[in-house]
């Protein structure tokens, strides 16, 4: 009875230590087997694989795209003045042209000469197609005019004899005059054949020294003068003529 007793506790003691071993191996397996490293594995990759993604393409994305279009955007800006300028002074030169406007219209100046009464002038003024009227002028009074048309002028003015020529000047003398019809000697060597047309109308005749003539004045209703060769005739409607050098 007493070796029954004693063989089957060992038994007893051996399976449970047994059963022991086995539980204590199986957490330790459990702990370092296959799935357990595999999770720490895709774990730890996940870990790294995030940061690694996300860490590069934040920052290559913003910073090219930032210094790209600020570069793009300030070249235009630069080119736009300098194009500006550039126009302005190129039209300022072309709008001067109030130049052309004033020298497209000028106007030749009028001229006064004195006259041999030393009291009057004569003003002259173009009227145009190389025309000039001549105003007679004593003390602030207009005493007679004088017009170019095509050729020369003359009046008598209380025996100053004055002569607007087709150039614009004028000449005057006073005396020397002689009443028609008649012939007369003039200055200059001239001969006058002087004969009455009509009631105010004289004409006469310019003769040379070969006795041709020269020129015919026609004072029908007003005064005519004359320019031959240097001297200065004058013919009235009343048939006096005076000739001057």
């Amino acid at each position: 009875m007493s070796r029954k007793a004693t063989h089957r506790p060992t038994t007893v003691r051996t399976l449970a230590g047994a059963i022991l071993t086995v539980a204590l191996i199986v957490p330790v397996a459990t702990a370092c087997g296959p799935d357990s490293d595999a999770s720490a594995t895709s774990a730890a990759t996940t870990a790294a694989a995030v940061p690694t993604a996300t860490a590069p393409t934040t920052p290559v994305a913003t910073a090219p795209s930032t210094p790209a279009a600020t570069t793009t955007a300030t070249k235009p800006a630069t080119a736009t003045p300098t194009g500006t300028p550039t126009a302005t002074p190129t039209a300022t030169p072309t709008v001067t042209a109030p130049t052309t406007a004033t020298t497209a219209k000028p106007k030749s100046p009028g001229k006064s000469f004195p006259l041999a009464d030393g009291i009057s002038t004569a003003e002259v003024q173009p009227t145009g197609n190389q025309n000039y009227t001549a105003r007679i002028v004593a003390r602030g009074s207009v005493l007679a005019t004088l017009e170019t048309k095509d050729a020369d002028a003359g009046l008598d003015a209380n025996d100053m004899f004055v002569v607007l020529s087709v150039d614009g000047t004028v000449h005057s003398w006073t005396g020397g005059a002689h009443q028609g019809p008649g012939t007369f000697k003039l200055a200059g060597g001239w001969t006058a054949k002087v004969t009455k047309v009509g009631e105010l109308h004289y004409r006469a005749q310019i003769l040379g020294l070969d006795n041709a003539v020269n020129d015919t004045l026609d004072a029908d209703q007003h005064d005519i003068g004359a320019v031959a060769n240097g001297s200065y005739i004058v013919l009235t409607a009343g048939g006096r003529i005076s000739a001057h050098m």
